[in-house]
């Protein structure tokens, strides 16, 4: 039986990562704005999208060939490493983005904060997963009027491994007093897949144009389990709400 549910956020709840998407783009085309075209690195960023920020950026420094025109923004950050400063300039980027309300209520999943909504209403544990950083978090649960709507919420700063590493949804499912059995997490990245599967609990994907394609051929969820027309989302958690119903009758 399914007793609690558990949200990701970027790309999930709202579209945050088509956000983070432009934001290292533009960064990269900061660092590099003879070289670059901003299509190119939103296109690669799709390979990474759901990983931490490290791992992105290093992605991205590495694919680009970022790695010396971001070093020589280094001591203007106080930073050690060319992915830490090539961060920093994105960072200013994204937090102009997120400092517009408007920018955030125009790129909420509507679907997917109407299943938070019911699964609240009809009694389910509800918590938050996010690899995005805690003062990040609040400020996008703050703009969507959704604080106060979570039993937990955990981002970043509360774990030592990013997905596709299960500790966040343990430490989730930890808090709630709920077994991993007993959870349903809805993600939309290839790596939070993996890490409610690692973390035992079930799964339902709802893709975005960054991760359709790799949640299709990546072959992580049976094609049942994985939402491409929002639409679609509360019949499917339905369907996987009955199943486990009758299994636990």
């Amino acid at each position: 039986m399914i007793r609690a549910m558990i949200f990701d956020l970027d790309g999930t709840l709202v579209q945050t990562e088509r956000l983070k998407a432009r934001s290292y783009a533009r960064a990269a085309v900061e660092l590099c704005p003879f070289d670059l075209d901003e299509r190119a690195v939103i296109a690669a960023f799709a390979d990474v999208a759901g990983l931490s920020r490290r791992e992105v950026a290093q992605a991205l420094v590495a694919r680009f060939d970022l790695e010396e025109v971001a070093s020589l923004r280094m001591a203007e950050f106080g930073v050690r490493t060319p992915w830490q400063a090539y961060v920093q300039v994105r960072l200013q980027i994204y937090d102009e983005m997120l400092a517009d309300p408007a920018v955030l209520i125009e790129n909420q999943w509507p679907h997917n904060i109407e299943l938070l909504h019911l699964a609240r209403h009809n009694g389910c544990f509800t918590g938050l997963a996010t690899m995005s950083y805690c003062a990040q978090t609040t400020r996008v649960l703050d703009v969507l009027e959704l604080v106060g709507h979570f039993d937990v919420v955990a981002t970043r700063d509360d774990v030592t491994h990013g997905k596709p590493d299960p500790e966040i949804y343990q430490l989730v499912s930890a808090e709630l007093g709920v077994s991993p059995a007993e959870c349903l997490v809805i993600e939309d990245s290839p790596a939070g897949v993996r890490a409610a599967q690692r973390a035992a609990m079930h799964c339902i994907a709802v893709t975005t144009p960054f991760t359709r394609d790799q949640l299709h051929e990546g072959d992580l969820l049976p094609a049942r389990w994985i939402v491409d027309d929002p639409a679609d989302l509360l019949l499917v958690v339905q369907a996987m709400m009955d199943i486990h119903a009758r299994a636990a009758d």
